[in-house]
């Protein structure tokens, strides 16, 4: 559903006049919930991405705040996420030292160029183009993103200090390689996070797992500095509002190289934000603009570049959050960037007390929530061309670099896609002296020859096609059954399209007019 014209621009003026008081004090309340569960995984999600603890505050609050804005869902609530972490740490890692100043202006030029390319696709009207990246796709790339992450938090864990490296399976060889290394009480730390943190999920799923786990290890490491006093900790920073930050957009040569990147990671934020708004939607009976929600994200990464946020998409908790907890409009994202806003003001320095094993055992537990254990079985139960889908991009996540794991999900989609739409169902009957043809799917040029190999077998004296269910033909169709009917005609015998649609029926005549049109047509 389209917005109005004079809401075009101003989306949010469709929605925020109706706001009640009663209504605001509700998101007010749900947008505090969103943000006690975001600062733990912004925190996170930014050491995820090799980038100071801070920048992941900041991608939790401009960004958040422009897509809410002018998004058009109620409940999509936006943020960094783990896999689009990952996928930037992957790309920029090679280019720049992690955390350096040059590496910031890389990861945020990257997602300026995500940005804009979003924004094209929603001005454009390819909403569409999202549904090429498939949800199995989606499926195989978070699992192996799942895995990814977690490796690469081990050294952390173990408090090991270990040069990244480029796949899972090299970081693994270093892992075992000075396994003998390891630091008992980060060791402990870490995996005590990461317990509490689960045994709260499974008995107290509505309470912030995370932020306790984390609080827990920080008072532990406070009050035993005999015993974890050499554990470090995550660099402090200074309390402020998200910075300006220029970036190098002359630099034609520095945007070429990261465009490949940006494209990936812009198409995976795209499909997951409008997968979890369009869950969402069926449950609160709303409906989406899909445009409208893919302008919005690139306008968030957009303006999120230039106030030091990195790119950020839909986020499954949060939203899902969001919405359980009775948020009544998007003003519920709007109080959660709020209230981030305040707590990087007021609470930077409690950051410096968590220490980075405690941290990386809540990355792990990021980690298991990431693997969506009922899809992955329901996929084996309903499709096995779409489990191996999501196999062979689980694969490709841990060998190849993650953007190019993207992009090999997609291809093998599409070839089981093309596959499958090469050799429509024919079901084939006797009717006297003709053999009929009902033909469930298109004419198009990758289904023509398969088509016209069952015609040749035809061997009665009348061919029929049952052209119902046949919704589009292109110029291989029309070629192929106007060859096929002259070589019927050539040997006495005819093709008749039964049922045809108006618009078959003129795509054919197109080739050959009716007084000229070797194939026959019936009611």
């Amino acid at each position: 559903m389209a917005w109005p014209d004079r809401h075009r621009l101003l989306p949010f003026l469709a929605w925020l006049p109706r706001q009640t008081p009663a209504s605001v004090r509700r998101d007010l309340l749900v947008g505090l919930s969103g943000a006690i569960l975001a600062l733990p995984q912004s925190i996170a999600y930014a050491l995820i991405a090799g980038l100071p603890a801070e920048y992941g505050l900041y991608a939790a609050i401009v960004p958040v705040l422009i897509a809410c804005l002018w998004g058009s869902s109620w409940h999509l609530i936006c943020g960094p996420t783990a896999a689009i972490s990952i996928v930037l740490y992957a790309s920029v890692s090679p280019m720049a030292v992690t955390g350096s100043d040059d590496y910031i202006t890389l990861i945020l030029l990257l997602t300026f160029i995500a940005g804009v390319f979003q924004w094209l696709l929603g001005m454009l009207r390819f909403g569409a183009l999202v549904n090429f990246v498939s949800h199995s796709v989606v499926l195989g790339f978070t699992l192996g993103a799942a895995v990814v992450i977690a490796l690469g938090q081990l050294p952390n864990l173990m408090g090991l200090d270990l040069d990244s490296q480029a796949t899972a399976l090299k970081t693994l060889q270093s892992l075992l390689e000075h396994a003998g290394e390891v630091d008992l009480p980060s060791l402990l730390l870490g995996l005590g996070t990461l317990l509490v943190g689960l045994a709260i999920k499974l008995l107290l799923p509505r309470w912030p797992a995370l932020l306790i786990s984390l609080a827990v290890a920080s008072a532990l490491a406070w009050l035993l500095p005999s015993v974890f006093g050499h554990v470090a900790r995550v660099p402090a920073f200074v309390g402020q509002l998200p910075p300006l930050s220029p970036l190098p957009l002359l630099d034609l040569e520095l945007i070429l190289k990261l465009l490949p990147s940006a494209v990936a990671v812009g198409m995976l934020g795209l499909v997951t934000s409008l997968s979890i708004a369009r869950s969402l939607s069926i449950r609160s009976e709303q409906l989406i603009d899909a445009n409208q929600e893919i302008r919005a994200q690139g306008l968030s990464n957009i303006a999120g570049a230039f106030c030091s946020g990195y790119l950020s998409s839909g986020s499954f908790t949060r939203s899902g959050l969001s919405y359980d907890a009775g948020a009544r409009s998007p003003l519920a994202g709007v109080f959660s960037a709020l209230w981030v806003t305040l707590f990087a003001l007021a609470g930077a320095r409690l950051i410096a007390h968590i220490p980075i094993a405690a941290m990386a055992g809540s990355i792990l537990l990021i980690c298991w929530g990431l693997v969506d254990h009922r899809a992955i079985r329901a996929l084996l139960r309903v499709s096995r061309p779409e489990f191996l889908v999501m196999s062979l991009t689980f694969v490709a996540t841990l060998l190849l670099e993650l953007q190019t794991a993207i992009y090999a999900g997609v291809l093998a989609s599409l070839f089981f896609y093309l596959k499958r739409t090469s050799q429509p169902r024919v079901q084939q009957s006797r009717e006297g002296e003709a053999d009929v043809l009902r033909v469930y799917g298109s004419i198009f040029f990758g289904a023509s020859h398969y088509l016209q190999v069952r015609l040749q077998r035809c061997q009665a004296q009348e061919v029929v096609i049952d052209a119902r269910q046949i919704n589009f033909i292109d110029y291989s169709g029309v070629e192929m059954l106007h060859q096929e009917a002259r070589r019927l005609r050539r040997q006495d015998r005819s093709l008749t399209l039964r049922r045809a649609r108006p618009q078959v029926v003129e795509e054919l005549y197109k080739l050959e007019g009716p007084g000229e049109c070797p194939i026959r047509f019936e009611e």
